[in-house]
């Protein structure tokens, strides 16, 4: 009798890669050698700490800077590296070395890591991912390394540059200040808030739309995607900046010390940081509670498909803004750049957008019971902050009992993957029904 062969469809081997990287980095963060102490980390926080890193989120319960000796901070920067660019991504890079011909099977899962709508050209698009990132996480580790220069050691210098821009193109927000401080010193300084703003906003925006600007100039036109993308990003990041610079004006613990340009740095960062970045330049704690309420918008709707941010993406966002303004309108379709949305579009969208809703209430009423007597706001940033991968906490995290650890963690993983196979499901062939159902009517609103 013949064995029937075992498959693993994409999305399994999605979920599977990921968490093999995380156990990796689980075990390799219990090693005495990774901690200054010379104990290692217990396996939850160990856990924890490896699956922000892989999931690029940021949350730590731990001071990356003051807990982990080089190995051990090497370990989470190569986490965050692979985890942003996605394994399979990395994969096709040891691939390429070696002289490996990419299968169809491997050319699949590039697509599905990729989030790309077509297999067309992946592993073109693979290798400019690479490219990519070489330079712009090369280009940011310069121009940090010359300006920390200017505070501490030349090596050190030039470790924090290279440890800060990739975890910023990464869209991680680890960092190595010390003390839980994060950028919160450099908050007035232009050189690193608009060099870390940019890297940000580059690894945000996804690598699709990376590509399309860079084949601009000889193809003289840009697709819808990328259009609504650049649209959207640049709308959120100054609805942010201008919200978050009038609600913190007057907050003595914010911005009503620093100088006008410093107010602006100050807002402008934080309002790039919220699409899934995690630094922050003003301290999150002492924020106004409208200003958290904005951040918690922003952090919800998150960077764009394909990037190395979570969050529902900036294109789920715009379809169902432009799907309601239709309804309200009148209207049948709906319409971006004299281009029509397809159903199947909006649905995908109505489809992430519920099931984002969903993990973050079902995880905010599971911590109202297990972070007993915390506050609801920063037990709902947590929750939100977590799912969108981004990283930025009010202080919850530390503090976090070992049922709420690892409840965040299961969402920093169900973020961060979750999308990739909802999306993969939705866009799967089906054949079609051998017959439909009458129609029905129900009264909405």
């Amino acid at each position: 009798m013949r064995k029937k062969k075992f498959y693993l469809d994409p999305p399994k081997i999605l979920v599977i890669g990921f968490a093999l990287i995380i156990l990796i980095g689980t075990l390799l963060l219990t090693l005495p050698i990774s901690t200054t102490d010379g104990e290692g980390l217990s396996f939850l926080n160990a856990l924890f700490t490896a699956t922000s890193a892989t999931c690029v989120t940021g949350l730590v319960v731990v001071d990356t800077g003051t807990t982990f000796t080089l190995f051990g901070q090497i370990v989470i920067i190569s986490m965050i590296q692979v985890g942003g660019l996605g394994f399979m991504t990395v994969a096709t890079l040891f691939a390429f070395l070696l002289g490996k011909r990419i299968s169809l099977k491997e050319r699949i899962l590039l697509q599905e890591s990729l989030n790309n709508i077509s297999m067309d050209g992946v592993v073109r698009l693979a290798k400019r991912i690479l490219i990519f990132t070489a330079v712009i996480e090369g280009a940011g580790a310069v121009l940090l390394s010359i300006r920390f220069s200017l505070d501490m050691p030349l090596r050190r210098a030039i470790y924090y540059g290279i440890f800060h821009s990739i975890s910023n193109f990464n869209n991680a927000g680890f960092d190595l200040m010390g003390e839980f401080h994060s950028l919160t010193s450099y908050v007035s300084d232009p050189i690193v808030t608009l060099t870390v703003c940019m890297l940000i906003t580059l690894g945000g925006i996804g690598f699709i739309v990376m590509n399309e600007l860079y084949e601009y100039r000889r193809s003289k036109k840009l697709s819808l995607h990328t259009k609504i993308v650049l649209m959207t990003s640049l709308f959120l990041v100054v609805i942010g900046t201008i919200g978050i610079f009038f609600l913190e004006l007057t907050n003595a613990k914010t911005l009503k010390p620093l100088s006008l340009s410093g107010k602006v740095l100050g807002s402008l960062f934080q309002s790039v940081t919220a699409r899934t970045a995690g630094a922050n330049t003003l301290s999150i704690g002492d924020l106004t509670q409208t200003s958290l309420f904005l951040i918690i918008f922003l952090m919800f709707i998150g960077a764009s498909p394909g990037s190395t941010g979570g969050g529902i993406k900036t294109t789920t966002f715009t379809t169902l803004i432009g799907a309601v303004w239709s309804q309200i309108r009148g209207k049948e379709d709906v319409i971006f750049y004299r281009q029509r949305i397809v159903y199947e579009t909006i649905y995908k969208a109505l489809t992430v957008t519920f099931s984002g809703l969903s993990i973050v209430t079902i995880v905010t009423l599971v911590l109202t019971i297990t972070e007993h007597g915390k506050d609801f706001l920063m037990i709902l940033f947590e929750a939100i902050s977590a799912f969108a991968t981004v990283g930025l906490s009010m202080g919850l995290t530390p503090d976090l009992s070992p049922i709420g650890r690892a409840i965040i963690i299961f969402t920093m993983f169900a973020g961060r993957v979750g999308p990739l196979t909802v999306a993969f499901a939705v866009t799967m062939r089906r054949k079609p029904d051998a017959f439909r159902y009458p129609k029905g009517k129900i009264m909405i609103g």
